[in-house]
């Protein structure tokens, strides 16, 4: 569904339509002297708006399938990482190997390598104050594609990591991680072409004095100017409205 901002966007491009409407209705005496209110103009103003919402949907619909595409990819990912690590324990790897590999594999499910001791309530209650600790869950999807980078790493240096397993083997791994970072690639890319597009919207309808909202308020100026203040035609224009989002 579309958010009340865009529909906002929308509403305005299509009010703009009824305002070409009631001037093209006025026939000759509509006539301004100002090119830019001039009904060809107009409509081609209104054209060029219309593109650029259009552009917008397209470019949100290449961002929701970009995302949606990464989500799915990254999903297996920590039940993956765990399956490595029992797989990695069970070969002659040394210990040290086998706990640096957990300690990636704990920063890929978010949580931490060993618990942090807090005071008890009778401490705090006598004064202790409270530990304070930095955020240890690194789940944005550049640090997961680090972790997993750092996992299959340590993979890769152990010989005796040789699993028969095609989902566990290096190699597949590997592919893995490449289609991860091409997936992530795409949606920073995709966020880039929606914010550019969005760019271009607001250009077209809320630039000061050639945005179409101005446009619009300028057109209802000369139609005041030409029919009176009082008149059932200024009455058709004034009536029409417009909406300055602040936010998108």
């Amino acid at each position: 569904m579309a958010s009340t901002t865009e529909t906002g966007h929308a509403k305005n491009v299509a009010t703009f339509e009824d305002l070409i409407s009631y001037c093209t209705g006025y026939g000759a005496t509509y006539n301004p002297s100002k090119a830019a209110l001039q009904l060809p103009a107009l409509t081609t103003q209104f054209t060029n708006a219309g593109a650029t919402l259009q552009a917008v949907k397209a470019a949100k619909t290449g961002y929701d399938n970009a995302t949606n595409a990464r989500e799915l990819a990254f999903k297996p990912l920590k039940p993956l990482s765990t399956k490595i690590i029992n797989a990695l324990a069970a070969t002659d790897a040394e210990e040290q190997t086998i706990d640096d590999a957990k300690t990636t594999n704990f920063k890929i499910q978010g949580k931490r390598a060993k618990a942090v001791a807090k005071p008890d309530a009778k401490a705090l209650a006598a004064g202790a104050e409270p530990v304070k600790t930095a955020s240890t869950s690194q789940q944005s999807y550049d640090k997961m594609i680090d972790h997993f980078a750092q996992l299959i790493e340590t993979l890769t240096a152990e010989p005796n990591y040789q699993p028969n397993e095609p989902d566990l083997q290096v190699p597949t791994l590997t592919a893995l991680l490449t289609d991860l970072r091409t997936k992530n690639t795409a949606v920073i890319n995709a966020t880039t072409s929606l914010s550019n597009a969005r760019i271009q919207r607001d250009e077209a309808l809320y630039a000061t004095d050639t945005g179409l909202v101005d446009t619009a308020q300028d057109v209802k100026q000369y139609v005041k100017s030409i029919f009176g203040a009082t008149s059932p035609q200024y009455k058709q224009v004034s009536a029409l409205k417009y909406t300055r989002p602040t936010t998108d």
